[in-house]
């Protein structure tokens, strides 16, 4: 290359030393005979490039992306992942409803019943038992209907033998004594074939194993029921409550008795509306109606919703105690029921179409899209610059070294060329992209990597080109002497031979850039590359990822291709410029 551009300049300019005296001019003008015959190589070369048209468009493009990139993030009032809010009306989930199939506790007050031994309760049940042990704790059930039980826990008092049809008694406590009424109870309970009795205002409960038989004391500890109670304000409704309300309910009575008041209760198919003095106290249902937030429900707008549901209705009206009505729409959904109702809420204002707030409009996340843009622009063009950067010396240093010397460093070199070639890119970049999400790797420190493996995966063509040079410089009389002078290879190298092959590398490193920014893009569109909360023209396309999204917001991703596309046009043109510049024999 270094012989060509020798013998250009000497198609190009005149032997100033033999035609000096007849050239000799005092005019100014840019066009004078004698300014144009004693340019510089450097001056001819631009003075090829600044005429040629594409070359310009090129250059114009370039230099208006990098003021839209890094003037552009500067003066725009928007931050790069700036969320924009709106408030509006939507449909939202307000409350679920759902039938209840599994026993719920209620403990005595003052009692605990263990997790451990609901779930033994349920095995006693599947399986018949009356009896069932917890944490060296023995319980006794006593079956209201299918889905109500008192469960008690069981404290040994007696002891009984029967023999020949006599009871013997003995006191579970060293040196105590068993009551007449205690053993009264016992025999007129064995006598009816029931397990229990009651004696002295106490309940007790018999187990019976062959002739023994074991008397204890049945402590109240929970009521296990399937029913949902839901009170007024949140308020607890203790054991009796529930107990009483139940027995009622499955007696059809109109009213009961509990903690010293009297409740009426109207009953409708599996539910019961229980009032005191006139006023709604609790509902008990099979249903279970749930807010979704943290608003607790009305009694009223539960019993709304439970009638609309069973009476196989879609929607609701209900009047709240402001006085105004709201129409809640009823889906189900599985085993469920969503009860929805129209909300004003705040939420991103997504795919806003352009206007004077947004120009280009905003994404999928409620950022303007001509920021991220702007941004977007700058992540993409510095990763094509520091990849070519990268790329360019390690070619560079590997051709070089490999051209220069020759023989056995020239082929071990050459292999190396050879397996990174070889090397897959698109799956290696899918393999370190997955690595670097399962480490969860910072968004920013993604970038840097990513400049880094696409600078060392596409090296060898410029290593090639560099060999390919320095074999045919290396030969040349220029470098004879600089042997001759007993300069140093390194500077042999790097000062003499490299500076012959820059017009190649300048034409090769432009137009690389365009491949690197379309590489960045395609690896940040497969989500692999470039990582929210940064931008680049890349995954701004990403984010439209389904057919509506593409064709009804066209603002998001179009603009994000058109830079791609004329970005990429323009390192093209100025590379072909470059070339045509640095070797006009090229066009011929």
């Amino acid at each position: 290359m270094g012989a060509d551009n020798n013998m250009q300049d000497k198609d190009d300019q005149i032997d100033l030393n033999q035609n000096q005296s007849d050239h000799v001019s005092t005019s100014g003008t840019l066009d004078d005979e004698q300014r144009v015959k004693v340019l510089s190589p450097g001056m001819l070369v631009a003075k090829r490039f600044f005429r040629n048209k594409l070359a310009m468009v090129g250059l114009v493009i370039l230099v208006t992306m990098f003021l839209f990139s890094f003037v552009g993030g500067m003066l725009t009032p928007y931050g790069e992942s700036e969320v924009f809010r709106k408030k509006d009306v939507i449909l939202k989930d307000y409350a679920m409803m759902s039938e209840n199939k599994d026993f719920l506790y209620t403990n005595e007050e003052g009692k605990d019943f263990p997790s451990i031994a609901g779930a033994k309760m349920i095995l006693a049940v599947n399986n018949g038992n009356s009896t069932f042990e917890a944490k060296d704790v023995t319980y006794s059930l006593i079956k209201e209907d299918e889905n109500l039980y008192q469960i008690t826990q069981l404290t040994p008092v007696a002891n009984v033998l029967t023999l020949k049809g006599k009871s013997s008694f003995t006191s579970a406590e060293e040196g105590g004594t068993v009551s007449n009424a205690v053993k009264s109870g016992y025999e007129a309970a064995v006598s009816e074939g029931a397990d229990n009795f009651e004696a002295d205002g106490i309940f007790y409960y018999i187990v019976k194993e062959g002739k023994q038989s074991a008397i204890s004391i049945m402590d109240r500890t929970a009521l296990a029921s399937k029913k949902v109670f839901s009170a007024a304000g949140g308020a607890e409704l203790s054991y009796d409550f529930k107990l009483n309300a139940e027995k009622a309910f499955n007696h059809q009575l109109s009213s009961f008795e509990a903690d010293g008041n009297t409740y009426e209760m109207e009953v409708e198919e599996s539910t019961g509306f229980i009032s005191l003095n006139g006023e709604d106290y609790a509902i008990m249902s099979s249903y279970a109606v749930r807010p979704v937030g943290s608003e607790a429900l009305s009694l009223q707008f539960i019993r709304a919703v439970q009638e609309a549901v069973l009476g196989d209705e879609g929607s609701v009206e209900y009047t709240g105690k402001d006085g105004s009505s709201i129409h809640y729409k009823i889906e189900m959904k599985g085993n469920e029921f969503k009860i929805r109702s129209e909300q004003k809420t705040q939420l991103n204002d997504d795919f806003a179409s352009p206007g004077n707030t947004h120009l280009l409009g905003t994404d999928g996340h409620g950022m303007d899209v001509l920021t991220r843009l702007m941004y977007g622009g700058r992540i993409s063009l510095m990763i094509g610059f520091v990849a070519i950067a990268i790329e360019t010396l390690l070619g560079i240093i590997i051709g070089g070294v490999a051209g220069y010397f020759g023989k056995w460093m020239d082929t071990i070199l050459m292999r190396i060329v050879d397996v990174v070639i070889c090397i897959p890119a698109m799956p290696l970049y899918i393999i370190v992209g997955s690595i670097m999400d399962y480490y969860q790797i910072d968004p920013r420190v993604r970038i840097y990597l990513l400049c880094a493996i696409l600078g060392l995966i596409n090296w060898p063509p410029i290593a090639r080109m560099v060999r390919g040079q320095i074999l045919s410089f290396r030969e040349q009389e220029f470098m004879t002497a600089t042997e001759a002078t007993g300069i140093r290879v390194s500077r042999r190298i790097f000062k003499h031979l490299i500076p012959n092959v820059i017009p190649n590398l300048i034409v090769i490193a432009t137009m690389g850039l365009g491949e690197i920014i379309i590489m960045e893009a395609t690896l940040s569109f497969l989500g692999i590359g470039v990582k929210f909360p940064y931008a680049s023209w890349g995954n701004i396309i990403n984010s439209v990822n389904d057919v509506f999204v593409m064709t009804n917001y066209w603002f998001v991703w179009i603009p994000a291709g058109f830079l791609i596309l004329i970005t990429v046009l323009g390192f093209n043109f100025v590379g072909d410029g470059l070339r045509d510049a640095f070797d006009p024999k090229m066009k011929r």
